[in-house]
């Protein structure tokens, strides 16, 4: 079996306390963790998986996927089926004619994987509903492709498509075939395919963290490890490796973080430390750091959190590297296990937290009117429900329901007409929260695991952030404004492709049997 040689961080020179300080301060700025790995010196000394997600939960690694098509796309190469240095179009006549873009004819293999292709944007979000490979060949391009960098999204996808067309397996399979399988990647794995069929080598890819952190090894060696049966195999070309892992493409133009201008290889980031970068959105990040022999994997939702990652950088830089050393900080080793013991109970503590109060109010009590209201009746009873008739808005919802709980789960609950306008009314949408905790569910829609919490603002303020979980990373936030007998609603969903019916604006009133105040006997 293929595993990491486990270390106390004292063991290689990292104090159990600066990994502490942290995971603490990342907490303290609300950083919606998921996982944190670390491995110095080929040895692992720090494996956290933030609840509800577990060591064995897949995660969806967005972007880490091209870096997953580039090695496809390598083991073609190494096979002789393709040379990186032929144009794209040699491979898909069906897609190009006479008509095409002479810069789209001059664009290679190369070019993709650099990340220097003709387009300046993802080509199949033009057109979601049209063929996404065959659009790569078909949107005008921008400008003289092997020039200037421009994330290509699409890019990927069409080097993906060309691994599974000329190894007739879908690219993960063909690397777990080829390579993975020495490194026990999980059996589980997959990767999400795009409405036609073929695999979403740009953002599609389902692993678990452990997973990433061996590919990411297998690179940093350079492609040649020992494998799971105990034989030293090189499962990737060196040279490609080195290219993939160089800096190769200027990112100054369109980085949006300090953190993303460093350079660019083969599907691959540099980052600022000098070494390479596995990059997805929303914090999966795989951080290779040569000067001390370290790797570092993320997982995380970042989404909506302007200049979030640069946080995760800089605390990793800033709080965890400047207190390496070069030798054991105690050979004594109840010293160093204390020291771990006093990491890991904090570790134990953090999970994916229910919202908070502004940093600037948290001395601040607040006392709902929903509390007032219950205080007032001198009941003891725990639950309260508020019912309301909601005007027409674009996404159909008739009825909002909002049940508090101080027990079990509080429920806001939302009843919509179904699409045939019949009148018949579609099973609610309900989602559990708690009020300063964590409650979990699902939405059997989007088959989406989540959890959600939620804080009063104020008296008359209800914020509700649900955490999707799943191949649906992202969020999704709920303001409530209550007036006497009305409610205002803002919803915003952080989620890429689904969940459109939470995004935008309901008003209700209460009215009829609904709205008043009930308690439960």
């Amino acid at each position: 079996m293929f595993s990491f040689t486990k270390a106390l961080p004292e063991e290689v020179g990292i104090p159990s306390s600066c990994i502490k300080n942290l995971l603490l301060t990342l907490d303290e700025k609300e950083i919606p963790m998921h996982s944190f790995l670390i491995m110095k010196d080929d040895k692992l000394v720090f494996e956290k998986y933030y609840a509800p997600y577990k060591k064995d939960t897949l995660h969806r690694m967005f972007s880490i996927s091209k870096s997953f098509s580039a090695i496809g796309i390598s083991l073609l190469q190494a096979e002789g089926k393709i040379s990186i240095d032929d144009p794209i179009v040699k491979y898909f006549p069906e897609y190009t004619s006479d008509s095409t873009h002479p810069w789209i004819k001059m664009t290679t293999i190369r070019n993709m994987l650099m990340m220097r292709t003709c387009h300046a944007a993802c080509t199949y979000k033009v057109n979601m509903t049209s063929d996404w490979v065959e659009s790569f060949f078909t949107v005008a391009p921008t400008h003289k492709p092997g020039t200037v960098f421009h994330y290509d999204t699409s890019a990927a996808h069409v080097l993906c498509a060309l691994v599974e067309k000329l190894s007739g397996m879908e690219l993960l399979e063909y690397l777990k075939d080829r390579a993975f399988k020495h490194l026990d990647f999980s059996k589980d794995s997959y990767m999400i395919k795009d409405p036609f069929g073929v695999s979403m080598g740009g953002s599609g890819l389902m692993a678990t963290p452990m997973d990433i952190l061996k590919v990411l090894y297998l690179l940093d060696k350079k492609g040649t490890v020992i494998c799971s049966d105990g034989q030293v195999r090189a499962l990737l070309d060196p040279s490609f490796v080195l290219s993939a892992t160089g800096n190769l493409s200027d990112t100054v133009m369109t980085a949006p973080i300090l953190g993303e201008s460093q350079g660019y290889g083969m599907q691959i980031w540099q980052n600022e430390m000098g070494g390479f970068l596995f990059y997805g959105m929303g914090g999966q990040l795989g951080i290779s750091i040569p000067s001390e022999k370290m790797l570092i994997f993320t997982t995380a939702d970042t989404q909506g959190m302007q200049g979030a990652n640069q946080i995760i950088y800089d605390s990793i830089y800033e709080i965890l590297l400047p207190n390496i050393r070069d030798h054991s900080i105690s050979n004594d080793d109840s010293s160093n296990e204390t020291s771990y013991n006093d990491l890991m109970e904090a570790a134990e503590k953090l999970s994916i937290a229910p919202p908070k109060l502004p940093k600037c109010r948290r001395n601040e009590t607040i006392v709902s009117f929903i509390e007032k209201k219950k205080s007032h009746d001198d009941s003891t009873n725990d639950v309260t429900d508020l019912e309301y008739t909601l005007t027409e808005n674009r996404q159909g919802f008739k009825t909002l329901q909002i049940n508090f709980s101080a027990e079990g789960p509080s429920t806001l609950s939302l009843t919509r007409d179904c699409d045939n306008c019949s009148g018949e009314k579609t099973d609610p949408i309900t989602i559990n929260f708690g009020v300063n905790k964590m409650c979990d569910g699902d939405f059997p829609e989007h088959n989406t695991r989540y959890v959600a919490g939620a804080v009063w603002l104020r008296e008359n303020v209800l914020f509700i952030k649900v955490h999707l979980v799943g191949e649906c990373v992202g969020s999704i936030r709920f303001e409530l404004y209550f007036e006497d007998s009305e409610v205002t609603v803002y919803m915003h969903k952080i989620e890429e492709t689904y969940f459109n019916e939470f995004e935008g604006h309901l008003y209700g009133t209460q009215g009829g049997t609904g709205g008043r105040f009930s308690r439960s006997t």
